[in-house]
Order: structure tokens, then sequence, then C-alpha cells
């Protein structure tokens, strides 16, 4: 797809900038080059392409003055949460600035009454998690990583609890942005519903970085559950696990949580995590509600999942129990990294609608044995989405390429079942090329257009999605 153009700012353009940027925010800016690569993408097989300079904010109004700085000569910005996106999202093709945003950490207001709160695009989710802790209240969007709550909004971010409480598009209300020419706008507000004028709000959420710097969040908050019960239900197949997934979801059960590891993921947790698990394709669940209702349901899915091959279905309500569980869940990438020291990891994620799960899945799981590589798969696999963690030797290049050419026959499959080639990491850097075939020339045009009407010079996180 054709990229909008970057209208590149001269060397001697980008000695004002950077000299403007040092004067200013002195020990907080910097060209160190190790800084500079900490700030281009690591958590990604993608080559590093590190800034040119780093800025250290603290305030929109600080995030603000060094975009309109960067904007007088046309000079790149790309915004930094804490670094763990997974398709290139902060890389610096074109050079420029990466400004830090982890000092914009402050929670500037929590509405218990009305279940919301605002806060700083730094600001990461255990961090507000436990802030609400006493509250009766909790933030529900859980991706793998201790992500900042600005780059989960930059990527439309989800995770585990996506299947009940929804994505990040879901529980965002309003923003503060920054655009291409350092104005500072407000969108959304503290209603939980609104009919006035365009939808601000969304066409940020998810834009990664590419039309405006998020700075503040008002999110949406959820009431702790009285009773949560999480648990373990190996099956004899991967397809016998994703059918118990769609009949859970068509039958109702209002599952919190409902994740698939295929049997080399589950022998990555028991190494990485301590765990004890059989190795075998299993589902780990969690029921919110009262305790009657959460042992109700429980029954129920335990009877779905025999139907399918599934094992017993043991669960606990303990919190150290739980905790435990989830965590080895949220550290499947490390677990799976650890399985080959040395090799890189081409992270890749797909979705489905629900009745194609079985089959997308199964497919994958074949052309990966067929492919002769060790890629373990886990998904939140209740809204049809499913990662895989493909490990590669970088000095093998049969081995890269049959890796990068399944990651492609992964997405043009998704897409092809009514699909996405992402449900949650993004477009960035390495799915820039699916975007057409996902949804059309026309729309990718539109979106084109949207990008140059709000940043005409092209300096906003260049040579992402979608321009």
């Amino acid at each position: 797809m054709d990229q909008v153009k970057t209208t590149a700012a001269s060397a001697d353009g980008r000695d004002q900038v950077f000299a403007a940027l040092a004067e200013r925010f002195q020990d907080r800016f910097t060209r160190s080059e190790a800084v500079r690569r900490q700030h281009g993408h690591t958590t990604t097989s993608i080559a590093n392409q590190p800034p040119e300079a780093v800025v250290f904010a603290r305030s929109t109004q600080e995030v603000s003055e060094i975009v309109r700085i960067c904007a007088s000569q046309n000079v790149p910005v790309i915004p930094f949460g804490t670094g763990s996106s997974l398709e290139g999202h902060l890389n610096a093709p074109f050079g420029g600035v990466s400004i830090d945003l982890s000092g914009l950490d402050q929670i500037v207001a929590v509405n218990v009454e009305d279940q919301d709160c605002t806060v700083g695009a730094g600001v990461t989710r255990k961090t507000l998690n436990a802030h609400l802790r006493d509250t009766g209240l909790f933030f529900p969007v859980d991706p793998g990583a201790d992500a900042s709550i600005g780059g989960m909004t930059g990527t439309r971010a989800s995770g585990t609890n996506a299947v009940r409480y929804g994505t990040m598009k879901d529980n965002v209300l309003g923003l503060t942005v920054v655009l291409a020419d350092g104005e500072i706008i407000k969108t959304g507000g503290r209603a939980r519903k609104s009919s006035t004028g365009y939808d601000l709000t969304r066409l940020f959420v998810g834009s990664e970085g590419t039309l405006g710097i998020v700075t503040e969040i008002t999110l949406k908050l959820h009431g702790i559950p009285e009773e949560i019960a999480a648990g373990v239900c190996p099956f004899d197949s991967i397809e016998g696990a994703c059918q118990a997934v769609i009949a859970t979801i068509q039958c109702g059960i209002p599952v919190a949580r409902i994740e698939l590891l295929d049997a080399p993921q589950v022998a990555a947790c028991n190494a990485y995590s301590k765990l004890e698990l059989t190795e075998t394709p299993t589902l780990f669940i969690e029921l919110h509600g009262t305790k009657a209702y959460v042992e109700e349901q429980a029954e129920l899915f335990g009877a779905i999942a025999s139907e399918y091959g599934g094992g017993d279905f043991s669960w606990s309500t303990r919190p150290e129990e739980r905790t435990k569980l989830w965590q080895a869940r949220h550290d499947a990438y490390w677990a799976a990294q650890a399985l080959k020291p040395g090799w890189e990891v081409l992270s890749t994620d797909a979705c489905v609608p629900i009745s194609r799960l079985a089959d997308c899945v199964t497919a994958t799981a074949e052309d990966i044995v067929a492919s002769n590589l060790l890629a373990p798969i886990v998904g939140h696999v209740g809204d049809g989405n499913f990662h895989l963690s493909l490990l590669v030797n970088p000095e093998d290049a049969g081995m890269v390429e049959r890796g990068k050419a399944l990651v492609s026959r992964i997405a043009h499959r998704a897409i092809e079942m009514g699909g996405t080639c992402s449900g949650e990491h993004g477009i960035g850097q390495g799915k820039l090329k699916y975007l057409e075939h996902e949804h059309g020339k026309g729309a990718v045009d539109l979106m084109r257009r949207i990008k140059m009407a709000i940043d005409p010079a092209g300096i906003m996180n260049p040579g992402k999605m979608p321009g």
C-alpha cells in the first residue's frame, strides 16, 4: 500500500530542532545511542530503527511544546509508552524524536459513584488496578505486558478479559490529544453515551500515534465481582478445545476469560512458571458473579467440555491459585521464548468469527507441523483471537523464510474467513501489507485522506498504519 509522504526535514532543520529541545528540556533530552535504541522497537523480530533523539515529557503541555518544535521543521515524532508493542510501532524509519510518555503517570481522578477515572498516558494497567483496589472497582483490559494506558489506547488493546468486558474501544470514554501542529484537543467525556458530532474518540483509539499523541484518557471502570473462579480443563485435541469454546459462547455462558494453550505452550508454561499441567491442549477459564451463579456456570461448562473430549475441569476461588494461573498465561510469550534461548520470536495474532475458530486454529496447527517449525499457540479464544510465538533461529535463513511465510498464510487465512490479520497487536510496520486485503482499497484510501487532513506533513509516527 502506498504511504502518506513524509515531508523531509533538512539537516539544518533537524539540528535546529535538537538544539531547541536540548535547551528547553536539558537532561530530559538525549541523543545517547543506548537510549535511542531502547526507544526503537525491541519486543519483536523487526529490525530496530532508533529515533535520532528522545525527550522525556511530564505533561500534556510539554508534549505540545515538543510537537510544535518538531513541526516547525517537519521532524517526525513517535510516542513511546513502555515499549511492549509487537508490530514495529515504535521504530523511526524516517528518524525524528521519540516522546517518552512514562512521566505522564498521574491518576488524575477516580469517580467511584460514576465508575470512571482519568489517567495520564504513562500510567500502567497494574498501577491503575493497584490504586483502585480499595474502591471495589477495577479496569479489566489486560494485555499480557504491563503496558501503559496510552499505548493500549493507541493499539486498541484487549486481552484475556475482552470476551466479557470488551477492548479499549469499549472502555475509553474520552481523550486528551496533541495534534500534529501541537494543538491540544479533548474528545468525548464522562457521559456513557452521546449522539453529538463525529466520534473522534474512537478515531484516535487504535490510530497507533499516526493522527496525534494521546496524553490523558478517561476510562470506564467495573465492579469487582463477588466471586471469581478460575479453572483448567485439558482436551484430547486442539479441535475439541476450540469446539468447546464455540459451544460455550453460543450457549451464552458469560465467561470472563477463556484462553487456549496448545500442548507446546502448556509445556513452556510448566517449565517457565513452575506449573504441573498435563501437556495437552488446555483451556484456562474464569467465571465472575455470585457464589451460586459461578458454581452453576462452572458445572455447565464442565458438561459442555466433556462432550468435546475435555477431561476433569478443576477450578478454584482461592486468589493465590488464580493469580498463579493468570500470571503464567500473561508470561506465555516469555515462556515460549525460553524454549529456544538465542532464537527470535516472530509473534503474530489473528482473529476470526467464533464459528470459524476451530477451522482456523486447526488449519494453523497443521500448517505449523508442515512447515517443520516450533510455534506455540495461545489465544483469547472466547472472542476468536489467537496468537503464535513462532521461534526461529536467526542464523538459519531458510527457517526464517518459512516462519515469515507461515505468518503471511495465517493473516490471509483469517481475512478470508471473515476475520482480521490482527485482533489486538495492531498494524505498525509488521502488518501494513495486509491492510488493503482486509479493508479494501476504498477504505484504505479514506484512511489515507483522514491522515493527510489531520497530519498534512506526515510527521506523526510515519511509516505505520495508515500512513
